[in-house]
């Protein structure tokens, strides 16, 4: 599954035993060769959806990994991007692939994505396959979190791919995964939050709303549609209105 540059199954049960952050620390040299980073094409997409918006003067890419979202924010924006994450080997990994050119200045920041060091800095914040690690009850601090990072008028950028359905076997291959990890989590600490079917898009937008987003979809090129028309993978921008919602 991950190929000869990818983690054995031996790294991947110690991974699975730690917490998120000591497991992506360890995960960290080999990320890229998993299924786990986001595609080339997921990439490209966001890139070419955002960029007549452009140019933005700011960008971060939250919970940046090895920095696979940062690279497409240099291609985006003119004066900064900056990288944040809670993995101090996610985050060593990243500064050695994305190296600072004549593009914009690069920063690389180790924080908790609920806890943002940030006020008014960017114009841009994107966010690539990370929203797993989050509770459905953590959206709401999340996502004021980002508004509190933006500029009025700045954007949250992210893909969401469409679920598949009960007669698909990845249906079943995530619900799995899923209930794999409750059942690992009620009984092994510190738990190990990542489940690919608790970011639900009617849930995700309505609390973008809360936290005082103007929200757009949009299909991403590249991807087709499903049988019933729906797109296969889609763009959120969530636009900052201001002032900011009251707490």
């Amino acid at each position: 599954m991950y190929g000869p540059d990818g983690p054995t199954l031996r790294e991947l049960a110690v991974q699975a035993l730690s917490s998120v952050e000591h497991g992506y620390d360890l995960l960290a040299p080999k990320f890229d060769h998993t299924p786990f980073r986001t595609s080339d094409s997921i990439l490209g997409s966001v890139a070419r959806a955002l960029a007549p918006a452009g140019p933005f003067e700011d960008g971060l890419d939250l919970c940046c990994g090895t920095g696979a979202g940062t690279e497409v924010l240099t291609g985006l924006c003119q004066n900064s991007v900056t990288g944040v994450d809670f993995s101090a080997g996610m985050l060593d990994v990243a500064r050695r692939r994305v190296r600072p050119g004549a593009g914009p200045a690069l920063a690389w920041v180790r924080g908790d994505a609920r806890a943002l060091p940030f006020t008014a800095a960017f114009d841009l914040v994107v966010s690539f396959g990370a929203f797993g690690h989050f509770l459905p009850r953590e959206l709401p601090t999340l996502f004021r979190q980002v508004h509190a990072a933006l500029r009025p008028g700045g954007r949250f950028a992210f893909p969401v791919l469409a679920p598949p359905r009960p007669t698909h076997p990845a249906y079943w291959t995530l619900l799995g995964f899923d209930a794999v990890m409750r059942v690992r989590n009620a009984l092994w600490r510190p738990p190990f939050v990542m489940y690919y079917r608790a970011f639900r898009l009617g849930v995700v937008l309505e609390e973008l709303g809360r936290a005082g987003f103007a929200v757009e979809l949009s299909a991403l090129s590249g991807f087709g549609r499903r049988d019933d028309g729906s797109p296969r993978a889609r763009l959120v921008v969530a636009r900052r209105l201001s002032p900011p919602p009251a707490a």
